[in-house]
């Protein structure tokens, strides 16, 4: 049996190594949410970023009965399958790369035949469970827009990950879209018009 795993964050714009082939699909019944903190990748332990996880849309509703983004939003992602020879080596390395607060989980990924119609393509990805030490669960949109704006860590800037998740999603099929992603992008580019306004209005303050 071939080893298989579905990226839904940052597995889809940076894949895991050792790729033999890609396609893309998508989960039904889940959304995808910056609801996981992140102490070793786009954060530290005393400032943890966020990162998105998989939660069950009939859980999520428990945790935010607040969320306005649509249910017909569907999450896709890329199922890569891993050369056999190097199963071992991939799999230490994702159960590493995931080691906060990931669990390695089976779920129905759907694809899309050549007769347009659907069909479970595999099974497995990790989800960061509602149990976990790192779940942050929902927290107000602009308060998880400034935490991704300011927060850094050793994979680099919080908000460049919300970026490349952003344009990539985009760019995975016409039927991809995810509101809760395109928001915090409005939120994003706010925050960086914001600043480069305080910055010229400082620099001419200076200047007077």
């Amino acid at each position: 049996m071939t080893y298989t795993v579905f990226g839904y964050g940052s597995l889809i714009f940076k894949p895991p190594p050792h790729v033999i082939s890609e396609a893309h699909g998508f989960l039904k019944g889940y959304v995808r949410r910056f609801a996981q903190k992140s102490h070793d990748h786009r954060g530290t332990p005393e400032k943890p970023g966020r990162v998105v996880t998989l939660i069950h849309k009939e859980e999520w509703d428990v945790f935010s009965g607040s969320d306005a983004f649509p249910d017909e939003d569907i999450v896709w992602g890329i199922a890569y399958t891993i050369d056999p020879k190097y199963e071992k080596e991939v799999r230490e390395y994702l159960d590493y790369r995931e080691k906060d607060g990931y669990t390695l989980e089976t779920v129905n990924v759907w694809g899309v035949d050549s007769n347009g119609q659907e069909t479970i393509v595999l099974h497995g990805c990790y989800v960061g469970r509602n149990d976990n030490p790192s779940f942050i669960g929902s927290e107000p949109l602009d308060t998880l827009a400034q935490k991704i704006w300011e927060s850094v860590g050793p994979s680099g800037p919080n908000k460049e990950y919300l970026y490349k998740l952003v344009e990539a999603v985009r760019k995975l099929a016409p039927e991809s879209h995810d509101s809760h992603l395109y928001a915090l992008e409005v939120h994003y580019h706010s925050s960086v018009a914001w600043s480069k306004a305080y910055i010229e209005v400082y620099r001419q303050g200076l200047e007077l």
